[in-house]
């Protein structure tokens, strides 16, 4: 039977959007940073990071409601990190998931407070997790701890710094892969090693599935770049040719397309490798990969 990934993806978006709308502080006309949290993480996305979140947890055998609740954390990561990268002072962009991003829908400074307040929103979301699940204490601080550095000045701000350096001095290709391995890679990874753990992986499940993870999360940002040559505005729901606009160093401007599209392909491959030690149950993760590098959006 083949695997119906869109199916899999809608149910994960509906059991991550029906719990987000619990957690999430209720809007109301006097609250406008209520309304910037919520127009900003309920604006659509794939929700790529939350499914794979899940799809680790199912593939070392279980699936909880806590789980879901640590998947919304990482989404409220991601979405802040968004808000914060689309600032004039950042990447300056208009749109994002399809209509205008949140500080021009709001201001600058409701924007920046959205992104600090959904960060802060996903560790609280953590903590009271922790604080209600049957699981052990350790765990909880394990995953805490993980995602604190994936999103952190070790992780993906790093990652971030460095690319806005990277505007004045272009780096070389080993480079672009150690920073896109902190900007991009480190909450994909921590994504994936969320619910290995949560779910109860053994330590070689869960460190080949952040191998595994590693893998995707840079052949994401190779096909982040190469749409962003190719893509189609419409579907993608905001800007192409903005890379080469703002003269930033891209894996097309580095390996050319055929070049990036080979690397995406190889690093896809290495991934599925590692699944090989799993059985059945990681066939979302599995496909999951596949999709990072034939997805239009």
């Amino acid at each position: 039977m083949v695997f119906d990934l869109q199916a899999y993806l809608d149910r994960c978006r509906r059991t991550i959007n029906s719990e987000l709308e619990n957690l999430l502080p209720v809007s109301s006309p006097e609250s406008k940073i209520n309304a910037a949290m919520s127009y900003s993480i309920l604006a659509g996305g794939k929700r790529v990071r939350p499914a794979l979140c899940l799809a680790a947890a199912e593939a070392v055998g279980k699936s909880d409601s806590d789980i879901a609740a640590a998947a919304c954390a990482i989404e409220m990561i991601h979405t802040y990190s968004l808000i914060h990268d689309d600032l004039p002072a950042m990447d300056d962009d208009d749109l994002r998931r399809g209509r205008p991003t949140c500080h021009v829908a709001f201001d600058e400074a409701t924007a920046i407070l959205a992104g600090d307040a959904l960060l802060t929103l996903a560790f609280q979301t953590l903590a009271a997790a922790a604080a209600d699940s049957g699981k052990e204490p350790g765990l909880w601080i394990e995953v805490i701890n993980i995602l604190a550095t994936a999103s952190g000045h070790q992780g993906m701000i790093k990652g971030q710094m460095q690319d806005i350096e990277a505007e004045k001095t272009p780096p070389a290709l080993d480079q672009l892969e150690q920073m896109h391995a902190l900007k991009t890679g480190a909450i994909i990874v921590a994504s994936v090693k969320t619910g290995a753990i949560l779910g109860g992986g053994s330590r070689d499940q869960i460190r080949m599935l952040g191998e595994y993870a590693g893998f995707i999360g840079l052949a994401f940002q190779v096909v982040d770049d190469i749409l962003n040559v190719t893509g189609n505005p419409e579907l993608m729901g905001k800007a192409i040719g903005t890379d080469l606009a703002k003269n930033k160093s891209t894996y097309p401007a580095l390996m050319g397309l055929a070049g990036s599209q080979k690397f995406s392909g190889e690093l896809i491959s290495k991934s599925l490798r590692l699944l090989d030690n799993f059985d059945n149950r990681s066939e979302p993760l599995r496909v999951l990969a596949t999709y990072i590098i034939s997805r239009k959006r």
